[in-house]
């Protein structure tokens, strides 16, 4: 008996059908159908043979694979990994595979995993996370960026796309209500008897970063207790990136404890517990010397010591939310998501 692997040229003869028939019964037909018994008989004499269909055949047949891109900035960042569990189970439900791609925050990276995806025929991509530059927004200029142009491209060939966080161009999008849940957190701290603020406020430029901080100091500038300029800090949105803000923060207080500020809000929950290890350092404590806040509500982050003020956004469903938009299944684009204040030991009523 020859080793040989089955050929479909083999099914169809073994079938009495046509090859292009067994093709179109076996990988499916982006423009033809087969007539129900005889795709049956096929299918069956496929199983009896031990026939394994070609992947690359199949996509060529059906116009698109059976892969969903997921590309991320970073997937050792818990707010990244929750979504990708998110979009993980929404795929599995309609029986795709996921492929993820990690950028480490590189527009090039990007742009590269966009254009593969377009290469390899994915069915889909979703995009999670905040950027730079002129793809940013929705009114990105005249002219689309290679993001969007790339994204769009990928859209003509007859993929589809969703984005989580913030819009580019008109491509749908599952959108978080950054400025107004960091507005609620202010309100809230306000409501606890916090007077003064700094802010840990992520990179220069980048949209999620800049809502939260704008909600936040938009929001204590009405209630009477602005921000000074100075105490709204630019750094890297991620743990080294809080940990050297609130470092820098301390040092130029000069050590005094009425110069530091009563609570520091970093814009995301990993810049937060860079804050708090920071404060730990320089021998100082959370929330006796100063008090610390975030934004995401990360699950891992559940458990630090004391427990970390938040807004708490649901990714896990974020994710789903936007695999579903994808494709074609839900019709939540253009509603932002809301997230919800949770008051933790971080930031306790304070006295008078």
């Amino acid at each position: 008996m020859s080793d040989a692997p089955v050929t479909l040229s083999q099914v169809a003869r073994e079938a009495g059908v046509s090859l292009a028939t067994a093709s179109r019964a076996i990988n499916g037909s982006a423009t033809r159908s087969v007539r129900a018994d005889l795709r049956e008989r096929v299918l069956e004499t496929a199983r009896r043979l031990d026939y394994s269909p070609d992947p690359s055949a199949q996509a060529m047949a059906r116009g698109r694979t059976s892969a969903l891109g997921l590309v991320v900035h970073d997937i050792a960042d818990p707010y990244f990994s929750t979504i990708a569990a998110g979009v993980a189970r929404a795929a599995e439900r309609e029986g795709l595979i996921v492929t993820l791609s990690s950028t480490e925050h590189s527009p090039e990276r990007e742009l590269a995993f966009v254009e593969l995806a377009r290469r390899q025929r994915s069915r889909a991509i979703i995009l999670a996370g905040g950027r730079l530059g002129p793809d940013s927004g929705p009114d990105s200029g005249p002219a689309p960026g290679p993001l969007e142009a790339a994204l769009s491209a990928f859209q003509a060939a007859g993929g589809r796309v969703a984005l989580i966080g913030q819009p580019i161009g008109g491509l749908p999008v599952v959108e978080i209500a950054n400025a107004d849940g960091a507005a609620d957190l202010a309100r809230a701290l306000h409501g606890l008897g916090y007077r003064r603020f700094a802010v840990l406020a992520g990179p220069a430029g980048h949209r999620t970063a800049a809502d939260r901080t704008t909600g936040f100091t938009g929001a204590l500038a009405e209630l009477g207790a602005p921000v000074a300029p100075d105490d709204v800090l630019t750094c890297p949105f991620t743990r080294d990136g809080g940990y050297s803000a609130m470092r820098d923060l301390i040092e130029r207080s000069g050590g005094a404890p009425d110069s530091l500020p009563e609570l520091v809000f970093a814009v995301n929950d990993v810049m937060a517990v860079g804050a708090m290890a920071a404060v730990r350092d320089t021998g100082r404590n959370v929330p006796g010397d100063v008090a610390v806040a975030g934004f995401d509500d990360i699950h891992t982050l559940r458990d630090v010591s004391p427990g970390l003020t938040t807004v708490r956004i649901p990714l896990a469903e974020i994710g789903e939310l936007a695999t579903d938009l994808a494709l074609g299944r839900s019709g939540q684009a253009g509603t932002p998501v809301h997230g919800e204040v949770v008051l933790r030991d971080s930031t306790p009523r304070r006295a008078g």
